[in-house]
Parts: structure tokens; C-alpha cells; sequence
């Protein structure tokens, strides 16, 4: 190993700034540039080369651009304009309103955060989807704090060598060139926390990252107070290394995370944890809660449950962090002991069965047991995750599991480009953009003239064809292609021929050749001389993922023949630069997940108020976004339990809706050149889609359905320490008679096995409730048509009222209505129930008539 040369004293070196120039800084180290054009444009204009070659950053700009053109910029009275208006606009932006104190303050807790270009602290759609709501809530002024890890190294940078193989490489950060700095006490020092680990005391620093109006706070353990290189590199890698950094990394982020807050003296009143990485915040918050208010373990745990949210990503099993008994024992024993809990009540938290003493424990069920409020990513997602964890709730029909839906939504500011947000300002409302989830506001995308979108529409195609040409050029020289091959990639694609778009992660089950089925009848699509087509593929596959790689080197050896090799470019290193580019400009984007596997999605969304239309199996949102007059949908919604049948009934119905829809209704031009019947489907997606799938309308709905309802309960628990221990008394009592009770009596009136449509069943229940009361519990009369296989499918249920009482015995009665003709049937089931109980997800114990 060379010598290495140790610095005797380090010190940071900022850039001169002409004194009317001064606020350049402060612009830059706010990301709100990263979606307002006019303040990006004001970096880009400073030195359009260095802001490119930085990856736009404009921290690094400045420290890199000459003094003297600095100089240049401050006697420019055009640049100055500009300047003045920028920062007038900024501060516009900043200031326009500020939370109040009864805002609720949410916490939001992401292993990943995909907000720049040039910050490689992401790996993919969950940090998109990180960064998007961070922006989102920026945009509507939400008191919301971001959590999130500092890597030193980025995730992977792609390169493919000559056979078309994956190679990776791992960016360093430099932290002091990014627009992050340290975060500081109220006298100037640096924020450091610390958490205990099996191998001493982990040290952690915090890092801010504004983005607009909120701010994300970072944690890093590469520095100097931890001595030894494993503590230094917990935090030194995305996803990478093994299981044992995996656990420390998501203590780091649950528990370092919380005590960065505390530090900083943000006190949030909502915690969401973004997947099931952050979850150990759940117990260093009952710790908190147990120490400062001397609450029971029951207690604590029922206090803070009620304002924690879990959303879930995953559509399967595989892709939940689990960990043995034995490592969280190493980590945790100690812990639990200091904190006055047992190790095993910890364990029951992350396990479905504790009888089971092989079954590991689960972050997912972790985050499920210690949250009130708990959502899927798309109304389809939603069912598969209700599936998924019903073993939590084994006697709720699936339907009820206790697992709501938002759908998620893209921050479109971030992938509108410049132009089209132009030709908005002309026809759309002038505040347009604060109103990005009004429907009405986007009808007005009916009066921009067919000639000016389409023309619009074509600009950006062509400047996406020029960045695929120097982008895939500069990968060849760098990889030490033929000159042959280099002049090829000069001319690859055609800014006039329709193009299809597929960039995402490169797992097997996103099914990225799924258009290579047929090779010679995809050759025919791409090369019709008077219709041709072309294709614009990107995507990175894990490290360890062969079967992906393997994807990937079949598609570049597809583009690699003759005959298609203009038409079918693979863009390598896949990033949000590249992202931008491509929603931007293409025509059509494809999407070919497995169903249901993709959990949601976010690629398509980001298309939609850029004009481009989607082609996808009805999978994840697109299953609810779709209907003929906005896209297409390959399929109709069917599961195969074949997976190679389905891969060729989807393809053939790929290439169907390719050569009889797609390709005539865009080269179907008037007179003009114009293709009206495109651009009606391109202004319909806009129309009705775009105000959907946003951020502004997913975080408006994680307000008004989850963060405002948990700031509220919490409220109303944590400061009445009589209505927590009345919950407490009421579970308990539940445990210890929920075994008594029994349905001993059902009567429906009349007797009658045939009624009609439209008419009521009167029923009743004699219900004996042991050692409860009729006040702890509810009874429910469940209905709906009966299945083939004799069970009661999805149903719906009414509350059946108390009618009379004697002792322990109880008669209950209500109607239910024959909504349809059928085979119908309907049981009675007893559920718990608390005035401050948020049912059924609150406690899993349900008893049905036997």
C-alpha cells in the first residue's frame, strides 16, 4: 500500500464571492433550484461547460469557476438582473408561509433520498420516491423533517465492458463540494449523537441538506471520533456490505436519527417510517417515553404507536430486512436491559409467532406492530400487502387487514422541462404551480393550440437524441471502443421516428426482454421503412444480481446487430440526469412488470405532464390510472401461476397493440404533419392523470389521513396518562376473558332461505361476554356473496346494536341489506372496541360465531 500523507492540520477553503454576487452560495446550498428553471438557469449561465462537467452542482461550481470570471459575471448588468430576480424569487419561495405552532411536526425516516444529480445518496425508485416527498412537502408547507444516512460512497456507477457485462465502480462523496453542511447547536458546534454497539460506543455527525422550505438532516460515521475503520464505515455504502452493517446502519438510522432530532430540538409529533429500515425508531421511542415519564413498557408503547405511520414498498417476502434472534440479541440485550424491558418483549415486536423460536425477526413486522397508521403504495399493492401480512390479523378476512393505500406520486417541478413549463405559463392558470394536483386547473391543457405542443414536444426529443449520442460516445471512448463504433453511436437514433422508452432497475421481474421474445417480429416493428420505431433502454442491476446483469448483456447484443443497431440504444450508468432526459422526450414508455410485483412504480408518473404516454401490464399504479382514452394496457389483469406461458401471451400481446395501435396513430398525420389523434391522447393523459400521480395530492393525503389524525391522537394519549392506562386495562381485559366469549344464538327473522333484492334481513345475536362488558367489545354482522368453495368472499359488515342485556348474556340485532342477487350468507363475529382505540389496527383479536 503507497505511504499515505496525513494532513497536521485541516481547514476548508470557500469560494471569493464579488459582494454583489454574495447570495450565490446560499442559493446553492438550497435544492429548491433543482426544480425552479430560473434559478437553475442563473448557475448554468455562470459557465455552462463547469456546470455540466460538476454534474450541476453548484458548490462545486463555485469553488471550480475562475475568480475572473466571477469578477465578470458581478460587471455584467444582464447577469446582475437576473441575479436580482432570482433571489427575489427565492425568497419569495422560502417565505410565503410558515407552519404554526399547531402544525403538525412529521419525521420522516428514509434509507434513501434521491434529490440531485450529483448527490449519490440513493439507489433507485424508493429514494426517488424519498426525494419527491421531501420536495412535495416543501411545496405545501408541511413542518416535515427528513432522516436519512450520508454515504461517503455512492451506490454504483455503471460501465459495461466489451461483451456487454455490468461493471461497477463506487463514487466518493466529498461532502464539502456537495450542497450538504454540518448541522449546528445554538453555539456554533458541530451535532454529534452516538449510539451504543457491541463493539463500544458508535459516534454519529449530522449533516443538513435544505430542500426548499424543509430540511433533511444526515448522519455520518466517517469521522475522526470513531478510531476504528468499522465504525468509521457503517455509513460507507447504500445496501452495501453484509447483514451485520445492514442491522448497524438501520440502528444508526432508527436511533442515531431520533437522537439527532433531540439534539437539534426538533420535537415531531408524527413519526413515518418510509419502509421498514428506520423501524428501530419505534423502540428508542418507547425508551425515551418510559424514562422521561416513568410510563410502563404497555404504556409507552401504547403512547407513541398511535402517531407512528408505516409505509411498505414491498410486493414480496424476499424483500423485507430480517435478522436473527442471535444478532439482535449482540445489539440489543443490553439495551433492553438499561431501558427496563426484556430482550424477548423486543423480539415478539418483529415476530409473528413467538412459539417459534426459529423464525428471525422482521423490521416489517416491527414497523406494523408499533404503528397505528400503516399504507401500501398503490391501491393493488395494497391488496398484495394485506395478503402478504394477514398472518398479523389470522381472523380478519383479507380484505380488512388492517393495511390501508396512498398511491404514490412524482414532484413534477423536478421532471417538467423548461420549455413545456414555458408553454404552461402561456395557457395554463399563473399559478399553476402550486396547484399541480387541481384537476380543473389542468383542463385548461385543452387550449394549448395541437401545433405548439407538438412542436414543443419535438424540441425535446431532439435535444434527448443529442444527449444519447454524446452520452453513449463518451461511454465508448471510455471503454476503448473502435472507431467504427464510435462514429455509429454519432447518429444513433431519429428526433422524427417514435420512440419507446424502458428505464428502472434491471430485476428479473421487471422483465426487461420481455420485448425480445421474438426477435424477428420486433426487427420487423423497428425497421418499417415507412413506420419505423425505436427503442431507448437504461437501468442498473445489483451488484449480485447475475440474472439481471444477464438482462442487460442480451439487450446489448441485440443492439449490436446490423440491422437494428441505430434503432436500439442501451444508455449506460443510469441516474436522475439520464431520467430527466428520457421522460422528457420520449414518445411511449414501456413498462413489463410481473404482476403484481411492481409495488407502484413512479417512472411512468414522471412522463405524464411531459406529454408522453405509457405502455405497461396493469400492474402497480397503473392499474389504477388506466383506461383507453389516456394509454395502453398489455393484458387485462391476469396472474398466471406459469410464468413462462405468460411472458409469451404477453409478449404477442405486446407486439399486437405495437403494430395496431401505437405505431399508425402516430404516424397518422394531417395535413400539417400533425397527429391529431396522438396529441388528443397525449392532452387527455395530461389532463386527467398528471394532477393524480403528484406529490402535492400524495402528501396532501398522507396529511389528511394519517399525519393530522396521529398528531391528534397523540395529543389526546400522551397527555392524559388515565386515558392510556384505560387502554391498557381494556387489552388486558381482553386477554384474559376474549376466550370467554361465544356467540351462543342466531336468529334471522321470518326464517326464509330465499328474499329479494332490495329487501333486509333482520338479525339477531345472543352473545355471551364472559368477564367483559358490552362496552369493550362491538358485534358485527359480516356479509356478502358465497364463494364456490363455501366461504363468504369479499364482504362487508354492519354493526348490530344492543337490544337488551342479562348478566353476561347479550342480544344484539340489526338489518342487512340484499343489496345482490346470489348465493349470500352472513356470520356474526365479535371485535374489540375502545373510544381511543384506532380498530382493527390496534389489536388483532377478533371471535366469530362457531
Amino acid at each position: 500500500m503507497p505511504y499515505q500523507i496525513q494532513p497536521l492540520k485541516e481547514f476548508l477553503v470557500r469560494p471569493a464571492l464579488p459582494q454583489n454576487l454574495n447570495r450565490l452560495a446560499e442559493i446553492g446550498y438550497n435544492l429548491s433550484w433543482s426544480w425552479d428553471h430560473n434559478l437553475r438557469s442563473l448557475f448554468r449561465r455562470l459557465d455552462p461547460q463547469i456546470w455540466k462537467e460538476c454534474n450541476h452542482n453548484p458548490i462545486e461550481l463555485l469553488g471550480r469557476i475562475p475568480q475572473d470570471k466571477l469578477d465578470r459575471a458581478a460587471a455584467d448588468p444582464r447577469f446582475i438582473l437576473l441575479y436580482k430576480r432570482a433571489c427575489e424569487r427565492y425568497d419569495a419561495y422560502l417565505h410565503s408561509s410558515i407552519p404554526t405552532d399547531a402544525t403538525p411536526r412529521i419525521a420522516y425516516f428514509s434509507m434513501e433520498y434521491g434529490l440531485l444529480d450529483c448527490m449519490q445518496i440513493y439507489s433507485g425508485g424508493l429514494g426517488l420516491l424519498s426525494g419527491d416527498h421531501m420536495k412535495g412537502a416543501s411545496d405545501s408547507d408541511f413542518a416535515l423533517t427528513g432522516v436519512g444516512l450520508l454515504y461517503q460512497r455512492g451506490y454504483l456507477q455503471q460501465h459495461l465492458n466489451p461483451d456487454g457485462w455490468q461493471q461497477e465502480r463506487t463514487p466518493l462523496n466529498d461532502f464539502y463540494t456537495l450542497p450538504v453542511r454540518p448541522a449546528l447547536d445554538d453555539h456554533g458546534n458541530e451535532i454529534i449523537v452516538s449510539v451504543n454497539l457491541p463493539t463500544g460506543e458508535l459516534f454519529i455527525k449530522v449533516w443538513r441538506i435544505d430542500v426548499g422550505r424543509v430540511k433533511l438532516y444526515v448522519l455520518d460515521t466517517n469521522i475522526p471520533q470513531n478510531r476504528s475503520a468499522e465504525h468509521r464505515e457503517i455509513t460507507d455504502q447504500l445496501y452495501g456490505g453484509d447483514i451485520l452493517k445492514r442491522i448497524r446502519q438501520e440502528i444508526v438510522l432508527g436511533i442515531g436519527g431520533l437522537r439527532a432530532l433531540a439534539k437539534l430540538g426538533v420535537k415531531p409529533t408524527v413519526h413515518h417510517m418510509n419502509e421498514g429500515h428506520s423501524a428501530f425508531l419505534a423502540i428508542e421511542r418507547i425508551r425515551v417515553l418510559m424514562q422521561e415519564n416513568g410510563l410502563s413498557f404497555d404504556q409507552a408503547l401504547e403512547a407513541t404507536r398511535v402517531s407512528n405511520v408505516f409505509t411498505t414498498h414491498t410486493s414480496v417476502p424476499a424483500g423485507i430486512d430480517i435478522f436473527d434472534s442471535s444478532l439482535l440479541y449482540e445489539h440489543f440485550n443490553d439495551y433492553c436491559n438499561k431501558a427496563g424491558f426484556s430482550f424477548e418483549t423486543l423480539l415478539s415486536l418483529g415476530r409473528t409467532n413467538m412459539q417459534d423460536n426459529s423464525q428471525r425477526f422482521s423490521m416489517a413486522v416491527l414497523a406494523l406492530k408499533t404503528s397505528a397508521f400503516r399504507n401500501a403504495v398503490s391501491v393493488l399493492h395494497r391488496a398484495v400487502s394485506q395478503e402478504m401480512f394477514q398472518n398479523l390479523w389470522p381472523k380478519l378476512p383479507v380484505q380488512e387487514v388492517p393495511i390501508t393505500s396512498v398511491t404514490n406520486g412524482v414532484h413534477q417541478p423536478t421532471w417538467i422541462n423548461g420549455d413545456l413549463a414555458s408553454l404552461y405559463d402561456q395557457y395554463l392558470q399563473p399559478d399553476w404551480r402550486e396547484r399541480l394536483d387541481d384537476i380543473k386547473m389542468w383542463e385548461a391543457v385543452a387550449e394549448i393550440p395541437a401545433q405548439e405542443l407538438w412542436e414543443m414536444h419535438r424540441k425535446r426529443k431532439r435535444r434527448m437524441v443529442a444527449y444519447v449520442r454524446e452520452r453513449s460516445v463518451n461511454s465508448a471512448l471510455q471503454r476503448k471502443a473502435s472507431t467504427a463504433e464510435v462514429r455509429r453511436l454519432q447518429e444513433v437514433l431519429d428526433p422524427d421516428v417514435l420512440t419507446i422508452g424502458f428505464a428502472r432497475r434491471f430485476a428479473t421481474y421487471k422483465r426487461a426482454t420481455l420485448l425480445l421474445r421474438d426477435v424477428e417480429r420486433l426487427k420487423r416493428i423497428l425497421v418499417n421503412s415507412g413506420r419505423p420505431v425505436q427503442i431507448l433502454l437504461a437501468g442498473k442491476a445489483h451488484p449480485h444480481d447475475n440474472e439481471g446483469k444477464e438482462l442487460i448483456r442480451q439487450i446489448i447484443r441485440f443492439a449490436r446487430d446490423p440491422q437494428v443497431r441505430r434503432s436500439v440504444v442501451f444508455l449506460e450508468d443510469y441516474d436522475i440526469s439520464v431520467a430527466r432526459y428520457l421522460v422528457q422526450g420520449a414518445d411511449v414508455w414501456l413498462n413489463t412488470p410481473r404482476r403484481p410485483n411492481e409495488a407502484s412504480g413512479t417512472s411512468g408518473m414522471k412522463l405524464l405532464a411531459n406529454g408522453g404516454l405509457n405502455l405497461s401490464i396493469l400492474d402497480g399504479w397503473w392499474d389504477e390510472a388506466y383506461d383507453r382514452e389516456v394509454g395502453w394496457a398489455i393484458g387485462n389483469g391476469e396472474e398466471y401461476s406459469n410464468p413462462e406461458y405468460q411472458d409469451q401471451v404477453e409478449s404477442e400481446a405486446l407486439y399486437h397493440i405495437l403494430e395496431n395501435d401505437i405505431v399508425p396513430l402516430y404516424y397518422d398525420r394531417d395535413a400539417a404533419g400533425i397527429p391529431r389523434g396522438w396529441l388528443a391522447k397525449m392532452k387527455a393523459s395530461m389532463k386527467r392523470l398528471s394532477p393524480v400521480f403528484s406529490t402535492n395530492r400524495m402528501v396532501a393525503e398522507y396529511a389528511e389521513r394519517f399525519y393530522l389524525p396521529a398528531a391528534k391522537r397523540l395529543i389526546r394519549l400522551a397527555g392524559d396518562k388515565a386515558r392510556v392506562e384505560s387502554l391498557l386495562a381494556w387489552r388486558k381485559r381482553l386477554h384474559a376473558h376474549g376466550s370467554e366469549v361465544k356467540v351462543t344464538h342466531v336468529d334471522v327473522d321470518g326464517g326464509s332461505s330465499e328474499f329479494l333484492v332490495g329487501s333486509k334481513l333482520k338479525v339477531s345475536a345472543r352473545v355471551s361476554l364472559g368477564g367483559l362488558s358490552p362496552a369493550d367489545v362491538g358485534v358485527e354482522a359480516y356479509y356478502g356473496l358465497v364463494a364456490a368453495d363455501g366461504s363468504i368472499g369479499e364482504g362487508a359488515h354492519i354493526d348490530l346494536a344492543l337490544s337488551q342485556s342479562s348478566g353476561a348474556d347479550h342480544l344484539y340485532a340489526g338489518e342487512v341489506e340484499c343489496a345482490r342477487s346470489g348465493s349470500c350468507g352472513f356470520a356474526v363475529r365479535v371485535v374489540p372496541f375502545h373510544p381511543d382505540a384506532l380498530l382493527p389496527y390496534e389489536l388483532p383479536w377478533i371471535h366469530w360465531e362457531e
